[in-house]
């Protein structure tokens, strides 16, 4: 009787042991064959907002709401860096503007008498005197995709408390716009081209000729930076931009001042417009954007958000350091963002419009 009892033990262990290990199997296999699901259920959404983002919508047909979580899905996705869209990008620039050589006025591209057409006004000319000309520099410092790894920093609200500094300062050549003031914390302090607006100086700086410090104080904290203005895009520009010029470059030779090619920028506006891009004139952001398609190797925009709101629905400034307000009748910034998504979309630039991750 003991004997058959203990057998009947031995029995129930054992049943009692493989049901365990077959649940505990079980278990495991189910759990495996739900995450490869859900992976690929993600990977599948990954592709079609890829997909979605790829095809250029008119920003003003945009439903903000959807296009706003459509947007955090998808950059939340794994990135995508496409090095045949970047070299397809830089070819056609290359072949219609060619920023390598036209982006700024030089010595080698403008001669002594050489009569400048203006950006805007076709019927406004600009004859190149020599006291000019001796200030221009022999030739562009800068080659196709030899920049590197290159950061455009536009003056979105979006910035502040992005904790984008570090980020930034680790690129190899950064590019800001407007005399920006800079931080470490989102920002970073690192700059090697700054865009001058020639507005800026005619209300901040008007007597500069007499009194150079707090212009040169400000430009003084972009280091060596080289400093450039559309010095011919409208007829105003020139005084206040030729003024810019004569009054730093004795004082600050170490911190160039180049002017904008005006052929180059109507190049680029034809560009743009043949792709369906149609304002009075190309932001300066995205200008210089589309410079640095052709002439850095990758492209990494942050601060360029458009719109009142952000991906939360959270407001936000127009400018991260000031609460200015944007101008209604010059750019297009809506537009000129939807095609910045579609270039991030394609792996032709990486767009940042969200906090980064400090390590």
């Amino acid at each position: 009787m003991a004997l058959v009892q203990w057998v009947f033990r031995l029995l129930v262990v054992l049943i009692v042991s493989q049901s365990v290990c077959v649940m505990f199997f079980y278990t495991l296999d189910t759990h495996s064959h739900g995450d490869a699901l859900t992976d690929s259920l993600q990977l599948l959404r990954c592709a079609r907002l890829r997909r979605r983002f790829s095809v250029l919508t008119p920003a003003k047909s945009l439903n903000m709401k959807k296009f706003s979580q459509e947007l955090s899905d998808f950059l939340n996705c794994p990135y995508k860096q496409n090095t045949s869209e970047q070299q397809f990008n830089r070819m056609r620039l290359q072949y219609c503007c060619n920023a390598t050589h036209s982006l700024i006025l030089t010595k080698r591209n403008t001669a002594v008498d050489h009569i400048i057409t203006y950006e805007t006004e076709g019927k406004r000319t600009y004859r190149v005197k020599a006291d000019l000309h001796k200030m221009l520099p022999e030739d562009s410092p800068w080659s196709a995709g030899a920049l590197g790894l290159c950061a455009v920093v536009g003056s979105s609200g979006i910035l502040k408390n992005s904790s984008c500094g570090r980020q930034i300062d680790s690129a190899d050549f950064v590019i800001r716009f407007n005399l920006a003031l800079v931080n470490d914390s989102d920002v970073g302090l690192k700059t090697d081209l700054m865009n001058i607006n020639p507005s800026q100086i005619l209300t901040q700086y008007k007597t500069m000729e007499q009194d150079p410090g707090p212009l040169v104080e400000r430009i003084s904290v972009y280091g060596n930076s080289s400093l450039i203005i559309p010095a011919f895009a409208y007829g105003f520009c020139t005084s206040p931009s030729l003024r810019v010029l004569r009054v730093l470059q004795p004082i600050r030779p170490q911190q160039p001042v180049v002017f904008f090619n005006p052929h180059y920028l109507r190049a680029l506006d034809r560009f743009w417009k043949w792709r369906g891009l149609k304002e009075p004139r190309l932001s300066s952001g995205f200008i210089l954007i589309s410079a640095a398609l052709e002439m850095c190797e990758h492209v990494h925009v942050y601060g360029f958000w458009p719109f009142g709101t952000d991906l939360q629905e959270n407001p936000v400034p127009y400018h991260y350091y000031d609460q200015s307000k944007p101008s209604p009748y010059m750019h297009r910034m809506p537009e000129e963002f939807v095609r910045l998504l579609q270039l991030h979309s394609q792996g032709a630039l990486t767009l940042h419009l969200q906090p980064c991750h400090t390590p």
